[in-house]
């Protein structure tokens, strides 16, 4: 009766979405997403073009003509959209691949898009990735970890509980 009076407070994760270094959204170089005017978040500067799920959960959402962007539903209610790139829908869909499908289950560390590095710089736009969460669902962020160095699907992005 008493051992969840002693339980380790267990906070939820959102795990790496790519390689690269972690970003405060401030700092990004979009008002929408800097100003959160799309809700709280963090970015990463990504060293290579995999896109991954942060998390369990459905794919709410998929940007299927400009594929730069995937919405996911985690089990807990929580709704997030990872948009990859400044500006990049412009490019509508070229340089980019998306392994996921609207209404599928994802798990942790699965392969959501592929994106071309080379091409979005070519074309004088910038990589920096996003994850906002637009829907909270009664839970609240404890922490983000900005400004270090990030491992797909090892590295701890955010907790929330």
């Amino acid at each position: 009766m008493f051992k969840n009076l002693f339980k380790k407070n267990k906070n939820k994760i959102f795990y790496a979405f790519a390689d690269g270094i972690s970003v405060d959204l401030t700092k990004v170089n979009d008002e929408v997403f800097s100003q959160k005017m799309m809700g709280e978040g963090i970015a990463i500067k990504p060293s290579s073009g995999e896109i991954y799920s942060p998390c369990d959960g459905t794919i709410a959402a998929v940007m299927k003509e400009s594929k730069h962007a995937v919405g996911i539903r985690t089990e807990d209610g929580v709704e997030l959209l990872i948009h990859v790139g400044i500006d990049t829908v412009t490019l509508k869909g070229e340089g980019f691949k998306l392994h996921c499908e609207e209404g599928k289950t994802v798990k942790k560390g699965d392969l959501l898009l592929s994106f071309d590095r080379e091409f979005i710089k070519e074309n004088g736009l910038e990589d920096t990735t996003m994850l906002v969460i637009s829907e909270l669902n009664n839970h609240k962020i404890v922490t983000f970890n900005t400004d270090v160095i990030m491992k797909a699907k090892e590295g701890i992005l955010l907790e929330y509980k």
